[in-house]
């Protein structure tokens, strides 16, 4: 008799092998899938984007979250005596918004002022109606509209009217002085990511120095010609910024090469996380403190401190000196810019020249051609 409860048909084996232990095994490979496809390196790189962008939200929230003036350099002129007094109620003020300083003459204060050494110049005469302030709010509408809501405050303390005399606007296409602030951070933005481009193309870290100079040659070839495209954009094409295509030009030749050299360095060293420690320096932190949105002293303490001293904030004051302050006084401003360049150049070639000493020096490595050939020891003997 044939026992219908038992079959040895084809498939039998894997039934009876789908047992409890299968759902043990899916899971152990689900496991393994998921360690494949995020690999420690990768979940390391997400948790080093998601430290960025808490940094990104805290920096800029932390920066233009409560702007109010910090001592903002303004110039008192008038009757001596009347002078001195004024310069002492104005630097007790609760908060310190102002620091007032006394010259002797309104031209002493004005040259400040275009100097961009002051945001304003209050010139105080007991005979007139009102006080007259000077300024050339190009360096900064922020700056000149918080002067201005402190000064209206003392004013109406003292029974006294300002009139505010603007030397120096901005131009019509510029009207809150931004220009020169997105100008600056295309060039950099544009300049680390030519670097970053080059490096994910073909390797974070250059094989020697050899490729080293040809990706600096491109990044700088890169910076002449977007330096040139930038400032005609928001020159002769947008009417943004006033004149001096050259000038603006050059700054741009230079930030962009500096940004990318900088970013280049940083591959170099700590590859591709070297990307994110680029936008941490140039993005997170540069931008909010750049001076742009709000002028240096309506920031925080750590921005306004950090700000002159990073490309972003150093290339915004450059800008607006170039295009509305014929150029004086950014020699820092382009010092600070440059030294991130050279630094950027240094140790590029320092940690190539190492990696590849090291790199001929290890155990077992096969000699190359130019090895065996030797070298010259000056007696005219290969060694």
């Amino acid at each position: 008799m044939t026992d219908v409860g038992h079959s040895d048909g084809p498939g039998s084996d894997e039934t009876a092998s789908a047992g409890p232990g299968s759902g043990e095994k899916q899971t152990r490979s689900l496991v393994g899938e998921f360690k494949d496809a995020v690999t420690v390196r990768a979940a390391l790189l997400v948790v080093g984007v998601a430290i960025v962008q808490v940094a990104f939200i805290t920096s800029y929230v932390g920066a233009f979250h409560r702007p109010v003036p910090h001592r903002l350099p303004v110039a008192v002129t008038g009757p001596t005596a009347d002078t001195a007094k004024l310069v002492a109620a104005l630097n007790g003020i609760a908060g310190r918004p102002l620091q007032a300083t006394q010259v002797a003459t309104v031209a002493v204060g004005t040259d400040q002022l275009l100097r961009r050494e002051v945001y304003g110049v209050l010139v105080v005469d007991p005979s007139a109606p009102s006080e007259r302030v000077i300024e050339a709010s190009a360096s900064g509408v922020s700056a000149s509209t918080a002067l201005n809501a402190v000064l209206y405050q003392v004013g109406a303390t003292l029974h006294r009217s300002i009139v505010v005399d603007d030397i120096r606007p901005p131009s019509p296409g510029d009207r809150n002085s931004l220009t020169s602030f997105y100008l600056v951070i295309g060039w950099i933005v544009g300049g680390y990511l030519v670097a970053s481009i080059l490096g994910i193309s073909n390797g974070s870290r250059p094989t020697n120095v050899h490729r080293a100079t040809v990706r600096l040659t491109v990044i700088a070839l890169y910076a002449v010609v977007t330096g040139f495209l930038g400032a005609l954009v928001v020159g002769p094409i947008l009417h943004a910024l006033p004149g001096h295509l050259l000038g603006l030009t050059l700054l741009g030749a230079l930030t962009v090469f500096c940004a990318g050299a900088f970013a280049m360095a940083l591959q170099v060293v700590a590859g591709t996380i070297g990307i994110g420690i680029t936008i941490l320096v140039f993005v997170v932190l540069g931008n909010p403190s750049a001076g742009g949105a709000y002028a240096w002293p309506l920031l925080p303490t750590f921005w306004r401190s950090i700000g002159p001293w990073i490309p972003s904030g150093a290339g915004t004051a450059a800008a607006r000196g170039i295009a509305y302050f014929g150029g004086v006084a950014i020699a820092q401003n382009l010092a600070v810019i440059t030294v991130y360049g050279v630094l950027g150049i240094v140790v590029t070639y320092v940690v190539l020249l190492d990696f590849g000493r090291q790199l001929i020096h290890l155990p077992g490595r096969a000699r190359r051609p130019e090895d065996e050939a030797g070298t010259d020891d000056g007696t005219g003997h290969i060694s």
